[in-house]
């Protein structure tokens, strides 16, 4: 019988559910305002129609709307990888590579907690 862990304890799965959810909590704070600054949620103001041509304002308004949607994609990802994540954990396939089958080291996991590839996995990509 080998000592190769097949996956990880409860107590690890309670530690790694913690993270998760505090990342999950962080990152939706993050797209709401994310979300909030695209969107204008906040500025009811009359800026916008001024009289004055203010081209240069306006294109970089533009392109910080537009670098916001990019983020706010983003975040999205990863807030539904965090939930794959969670999902893992409940089925009890978390933390297992999903090209070796071995564990992933628990130090990646801290650092990346949705994970799905042990670090030889990912170098060999």
């Amino acid at each position: 019988m080998s000592d190769v862990k097949i996956k990880y304890s409860e107590e690890d799965l309670k530690e790694f559910r913690q993270i998760i959810e505090k990342k999950m909590k962080r990152a939706q704070e993050d797209l709401d305002l994310l979300k909030s600054a695209y969107k204008n949620d906040a500025d009811n103001g009359t800026d916008d129609t001024s009289p004055s041509f203010k081209s240069f304002d306006e294109g970089s308004d533009v392109m910080n709307k537009e670098a916001n949607v990019q983020l706010a994609i983003r975040q999205e990802k990863f807030i539904r990888d965090l939930k794959n994540a969670m999902q893992r954990i409940e089925n009890g396939t978390y933390g297992v590579c999903r090209v070796t089958g071995k564990l992933i080291q628990k130090e990646r996991l801290k650092l990346v907690p949705h994970a799905t590839l042990s670090i030889e996995a990912k170098r060999s990509q």
